[in-house]
C-alpha cells in the first residue's frame, strides 16, 4: 500500500484531499463529519469582518446533467460566502482545534480593500488556532461592488498589496486561492507569491449562465424570475483546470524538463492545491502529474457526500501500486516535461516520420548498400 500523506508549508496530511471552502465546510458540524470520515484537511467556508451583509437567495443552485444518463455533470451555484459572524466562527475555530487538534483547519478569509480590515482579520482568526489560511481572491459573483473576491483577485496591484500586509500579520502559511476569470491566471499568482503567500489554491469556479428555460424565458436559477451570472463547477471544468494547474506549475516550478524548450520555476518552494471536478482518485492523479501538492473536493462533496474520500483514496492507491510510485513526491510534476509548443510538436512529428520512413538526419545514418535509395530519397524534386 502507497504513502497517501503529504507535507504541505511544514502541515501533516493523512491525504492530500481537503474539502474545498464552501458548503461542506459550513459549520463546525459538517467539518467535524469530514474528518471523522478520514478527509485529510477542511477549508471552511469563506469569512469576513461584517457578514450582516451576506445574504443568500433560494434557489440558488443549478445542475447540468447528462443527456442520457442524467449524470450532473456541471454546478452552477449563486452562492456568497458565510452569512454567520466572525464571533460565531471563532467560537466554532476554537471547538474544531479542541476536538480535531491534531487535523488540518484552514480559515479561507475575505474583505474589503483596507490594511486595517485584513490585518484584523487575519489576526482573531489565527488567534482561534487555525493551521492556515486561504484568501479568497476568487468568488466570481458576490459584492464585486466592494471590491472583494474575483474583483480584488483580478488585479495583480491589488493583490501586492492585500498579500504584502497579510504576510506581514500572519504567523500561519497562507494560500491564495485564484480566480479562473482572467486572461493569464499566472499573472495575479506571481503578484501574490511574490507578495509573500506560502502557496497557491486553483481554481475557483467560472462565471457562467446555466441556460435560460424555454417555457418560462427566464434564466436559471430563477429567483423571483430574475438572476444573475454564478459559479460553474463539476466535472465539466476539469479540463479548464487542469490547463490552468499546468501552467501555475510550470510557473513555479518550471517545465520542458531537460530540453531546449525547458522553463526554470520563479517559485519552487511554494506549494499548490489543486481545484476543479475532482470525484475520483484518478481525477486526482492527473493533477498530481501536474505539479499539485493536495487537491480540493467541494461540489464533489455535494453530489456524493463525505463519503467520498474512501473512494478517493483507494483508487489514489491503486494508481500509485499499478506504477510503483511509494509515495505522492515520487510522480507530482512528473507530467510537466511533456508540454512544449505547437511548433515543437510539428517539428518532433516531422523527425519521427523521417526516421520511420528511413530518410536520411544526420552523417552516420548513411549505408553502403542502400548509398542511391538514400540519396532519392533526400531530392526535393523530380
Amino acid at each position: 500500500m502507497a504513502d497517501l500523506s503529504v507535507t504541505v508549508n511544514g502541515l501533516k496530511l493523512p491525504n492530500p484531499f481537503v474539502i474545498g471552502s464552501g458548503p461542506p465546510g459550513t459549520n463546525a458540524n459538517v467539518i467535524g463529519r469530514a474528518y471523522d470520515e478520514g478527509w485529510g484537511a477542511v477549508v471552511a467556508k469563506t469569512v469576513c469582518l461584517d457578514a450582516s451583509k451576506i445574504i443568500n437567495v433560494a434557489p440558488r443552485y443549478a445542475r447540468m446533467r447528462a443527456a442520457q444518463t442524467r449524470e450532473v455533470v456541471g454546478w452552477q451555484n449563486i452562492e456568497l460566502i458565510s452569512d454567520r459572524s466572525l464571533e460565531v466562527w471563532e467560537d466554532e475555530f476554537k471547538q474544531i482545534k479542541d476536538q480535531y487538534p491534531d487535523r488540518i483547519l484552514i480559515a479561507s478569509i475575505m474583505d474589503e480593500y483596507r490594511k486595517d480590515a485584513w490585518f484584523e482579520i487575519v489576526e482573531r482568526v489565527q488567534a482561534c488556532g487555525v493551521d492556515a489560511l486561504e484568501l479568497n481572491f476568487s468568488c466570481p459573483h458576490g459584492l464585486p461592488e466592494r471590491k472583494m473576491g474575483s474583483a480584488m483577485g483580478q488585479d495583480p496591484e491589488i493583490l501586492t498589496d492585500v498579500c504584502g500586509w497579510v504576510s506581514e500579520a500572519a504567523r500561519v502559511p497562507v494560500w491564495a486561492k485564484m480566480t479562473p476569470n482572467v486572461t493569464h491566471i499566472c499573472d495575479p499568482a506571481h503578484a501574490c507569491l511574490a507578495a509573500g503567500c506560502d502557496g497557491i489554491s486553483a481554481i475557483n469556479t467560472i462565471l457562467s449562465v446555466m441556460g435560460v428555460d424555454l417555457d418560462t424565458l427566464r434564466p436559471q436559477p430563477t429567483v423571483e424570475g430574475h438572476s444573475t451570472a454564478g459559479g460553474y463547477s463539476g466535472k465539466a471544468v476539469r479540463p479548464i483546470a487542469l490547463r490552468m494547474v499546468m501552467e501555475l506549475a510550470s510557473m513555479m516550478y518550471g517545465a520542458g524538463g531537460n530540453g531546449q524548450h525547458a522553463t526554470r520555476g520563479a517559485f519552487p518552494k511554494a506549494t499548490l492545491s489543486a481545484i476543479g471536478g475532482v470525484e475520483s482518485g484518478d481525477h486526482a492523479a492527473q493533477y498530481m502529474l501536474l505539479g499539485a501538492h493536495t487537491v480540493q473536493v467541494c461540489t464533489g462533496v455535494m453530489i456524493h457526500g463525505y463519503k467520498l474520500i474512501h473512494q478517493l483514496c483507494a483508487e489514489l492507491d491503486a494508481f500509485m501500486d499499478r506504477h510503483g510510485f511509494d509515495t505522492i513526491e515520487d510522480f507530482r510534476g512528473h507530467s510537466l516535461q511533456y508540454f512544449t509548443s505547437h511548433a515543437d510538436l510539428v517539428q518532433r512529428q516531422a523527425d519521427q516520420k523521417a526516421a520511420k520512413a528511413g530518410i536520411v538526419t544526420e552523417d552516420a545514418a548513411w549505408e553502403g548498400d542502400a548509398f542511391v535509395r538514400q540519396s532519392d530519397e533526400l531530392v526535393g524534386n523530380s
